[in-house]
């Protein structure tokens, strides 16, 4: 761990969790080949769709209606019914079939349980600092095994925009009872999270490299406080 700029106390520790506490990569590349998997089974004219077909439906929806890019599950649901529409079931059909491929598609989302060794470090920190999730995605923190060690898990959506927007970072300190300065967050992300939690006015850690990956050159902006190479290094903390 290398220090930019010294912290000050720190009263609670919240995390991002994608690529931060797991690979994201496999799982995201699992579920949506479950995912295509049912829709073909189930609603076979999807398989006249590939995939950029589905990628290319979506980033219109965005273009069309911004505030969907905050809320990655109404996104996809959004896309799903729309797809479903434009291959000719009907509107019946495509609200039922979207919602069944959003429920199949966040079951194996969260198909999958974080590394016992991460779990044992934020156990050891839950012990000496209130922990919590800041994610922008929409995994099932219960589901994967953070529900015994973060207190609440905040997702972005019905208003809330995502990283690196202040938006969940004053929740956070909002239902903890404390200023966004004695919150320190620990991120992958040198935009969402550093720059993020530094414009809420929070510490910011950066975890660097992402777990699974090479590391990253910094980009412009805000130095974290706090550079780490590896989650355990916040054990260091004092």
């Amino acid at each position: 761990m290398s220090v930019a700029i010294r912290p000050t106390a720190i009263n609670a520790i919240s995390f991002d969790l994608d690529d931060t506490l797991y690979d994201n990569r496999p799982v995201m590349r699992n579920a949506e080949r479950q995912l295509w998997a049912f829709l073909a089974q189930q609603y076979p004219k999807t398989l006249q769709f590939q995939a950029q077909d589905w990628q290319q439906l979506k980033q219109q929806l965005l273009f069309e209606s911004p505030l969907l890019a905050h809320d990655t599950t109404a996104a996809r649901l959004v896309t799903l019914e729309q797809g479903l529409l434009m291959l000719g079931y009907d509107r019946q059909v495509a609200a039922v079939g979207a919602r069944e491929g959003l429920d199949y598609f966040r079951y194996h989302r969260a198909d999958f349980t974080v590394a016992p060794e991460v779990l044992a470090i934020l156990q050891q920190l839950a012990a000496r600092y209130p922990l919590v999730g800041i994610t922008n995605g929409n995994v099932d923190a219960k589901q994967i095994g953070l529900g015994e060690v973060f207190e609440f898990v905040l997702h972005p959506g019905n208003g809330t925009r995502m990283k690196p927007y202040a938006d969940m970072f004053y929740q956070a300190a909002t239902r903890l009872a404390l200023p966004t300065k004695l919150l320190l967050h620990v991120g992958d992300s040198y935009t969402a999270d550093v720059q993020g939690a530094r414009l809420a006015g929070c510490q910011a850690a950066w975890l660097n490299p992402a777990v699974g990956r090479d590391p990253q050159v910094a980009g412009s902006g805000l130095l974290p406080h706090l550079h780490l190479t590896a989650l355990s290094d916040l054990l260091q903390l004092a």
